[in-house]
């Protein structure tokens, strides 16, 4: 055994090889534990599958449009995300295979980028590197890239963001860190607009670590290519769309307070940093520790109170919040370096092989335990949503210039390919200034069908208690005072449904009623078949 160690110790690559041949096997790794326990059918979620109707009409060349021919209107709130998807659709790559691959290589390469600012930052053990890297593949980010969204783009930008802070704290900045630095917090900012404020906290911690003697190029640049590059980007979004802000924010923001939000916020942080959490604890314990974690916490705590400004809508999984994750993940390691100098645990370079073997397989069982414990917190399935059912049958009349108004503006627009009406708001700039959609206002649009998810049913009453309750009743009421026919009231119960009435007087009305009635409509949560509460009220 001895000869053995003797003739590893002989082995000589360079640092670099080394890195590399570690980061193939924790790709390896990644891959292998995407394949096994990750199931990639299914199609979208309902806010993924919103944005991409944006960016296949982008790819089409018709512009940032909801529906082709209608002004511009900025319901995707990935932006840039959303026009990267568009470019690879433009150059001949599917819809669902372009969203599935930027989201799947943004994944690999945030866990590359916490491999390396681990080793070239902080010059992390590899095996403490390795170990990081591996942590993230359990965690919810997998699960956003089978469900389409652009949320691990998100992170790969902040990461990147984030890794140059890093570097400017622990090593000093130079004009050239500085305007790296600023660059990505753009980019990031583009990707989605709370990166802005994301950037912006991290440059908090720079100037709190370091001093704003000692930051100066950071803050100067920040701020410039802000100004110029995003002030000029921010003008052209003002103009071409009409209003400043992303339309979902009117719509889910709207200047008010969310103390629910927050909670929430706060709550997926905990789940998902859980087991980062002693870290952080150990470092603002020590001396020598506790300015960076105070630091290294700005732009973690301070992005996760920015939600008590909106609505928490659609966040899957915590997907608005899961960018803190791999940016907690980077700092774990420096923030332990007083409770490893009190312990007086030796450097890594300096320990014999045979115990280097050993911690090695001490740290891989622990962060294996760990992939383990957040597998069990972060797990999900989607089933195939009658919607998407319903969508695809609708796609047989496209070309019929018919006319589709919902609520649930995800997979049946982008499925169907009809004209349609998200009569939330969240995709219609009238109704997300105007607050609600009007009966005017859906006269106007004359819609085929309107589809709507209700918290009551044909055979359930329910009386109206907030926004959502009293848009249903302007569409319930504008369909049965215009004599649509009620095709279906889908839900597992009779407190949660979604309608379909159908306008009687077209050419394909009776047709697309039997379709409807007589499909088989599953949830896409639970999988379970779906009971037509409009057939059982008439029998």
């Amino acid at each position: 055994m001895k000869k053995l160690f003797a003739k590893f110790e002989t082995i000589q690559l360079r640092p670099y090889t080394i890195d590399l041949i570690v980061l193939v096997l924790l790709y390896l790794i990644v891959a292998f534990y995407a394949l096994w326990f990750i199931d990639f059918k299914g199609h979208p979620i309902e806010d993924a599958a919103m944005l991409m109707r944006y960016s296949q009409h982008f790819a089409d060349g018709h512009g940032v449009v909801w529906n082709i021919g209608e002004a511009p209107v900025d319901g995707a709130t990935d932006f840039l995300f959303m026009i990267a998807v568009g470019v690879l659709v433009k150059a001949g790559i599917s819809l669902d295979f372009a969203t599935r691959f930027l989201g799947f290589a943004a994944h690999f390469l945030t866990i590359t980028v916490i491999f390396f600012s681990l080793r070239r930052t902080f010059n992390a053990p590899r095996v403490i590197a390795f170990g990081t890297g591996a942590f993230l593949i359990a965690g919810p980010g997998f699960f956003y890239v089978v469900g389409y969204f652009g949320t691990t783009v998100f992170a790969l930008f902040a990461c990147l963001s984030w890794w140059l802070a890093l570097d400017i704290i622990e090593n000093g900045e130079s004009q050239r860190k500085a305007f790296l630095f600023a660059i990505l917090s753009l980019v990031t900012g583009l990707v989605r607009p709370e990166g802005v404020l994301l950037t912006s906290f991290m440059l908090l911690a720079v100037i709190f670590i370091k001093g704003p003697k000692n930051s100066l190029y950071t803050f100067l640049y920040y701020f410039g290519i802000f100004l110029v590059l995003g002030g000029i980007y921010f003008l052209w979004r003002w103009q071409y769309f009409g209003y400043p802000l992303p339309n979902p924010f009117y719509k889910k923001g709207g200047g008010e307070i969310y103390v629910s939000s927050l909670v929430a916020s706060y709550t997926h942080v905990f789940f998902m940093n859980m087991l980062l959490l002693p870290a952080f604890i150990v470092g603002i314990s020590f001396k020598k520790t506790i300015r960076k974690t105070i630091g290294f916490l700005v732009p973690l705590i301070g992005f996760a109170t920015c939600f008590i400004l909106i609505a928490n809508n659609m966040n899957i999984l915590g997907r608005f919040q899961y960018v803190i994750l791999p940016m907690a993940a980077m700092v774990c390691w420096p923030i332990t370096q007083g409770i490893r100098d009190w312990l007086k645990v030796p450097e890594w370079t300096s320990t014999p092989v045979q115990q280097r073997l050993l911690y090695t397989l001490l740290v891989i069982l622990f962060f294996f335990g760990a992939i383990q414990f957040e597998r069990s917190i972060y797990s999900a399935r989607y089933y195939y949503d009658g919607k998407y059912t319903v969508a695809l049958m609708l796609s047989e009349y496209k070309d019929n210039e018919l006319r589709l108004a919902t609520s649930e503006s995800g997979l049946l627009p982008l499925y169907s390919e009809w004209k349609s009406l998200d009569t939330w708001g969240l995709n219609d700039q009238w109704i997300a200034h105007n607050g609600i959609v009007t009966e005017e206002y859906l006269r106007s649009f004359d819609p085929h069908i309107i589809m709507f998810h209700a918290y009551f049913s044909p055979i359930a009453a329910s009386a109206p208690k907030d926004d959502w309750d009293d848009m249903i009743v302007v569409l319930q009421e504008y369909a049965q005072k215009n004599g649509y026919i009620l095709a279906a009231a889908y839900g597992e119960n009779p407190y949660s449904t979604e309608y379909y009435y159908v306008k009687p007087d077209f050419f394909a009305s009776a047709e697309i009623v039997r379709a409807i009635r007589e499909m088989e409509y599953y949830s896409g949560v639970t999988n379970m078949k779906q009971i037509n509460y409009a057939i059982e009220a008439e029998q």
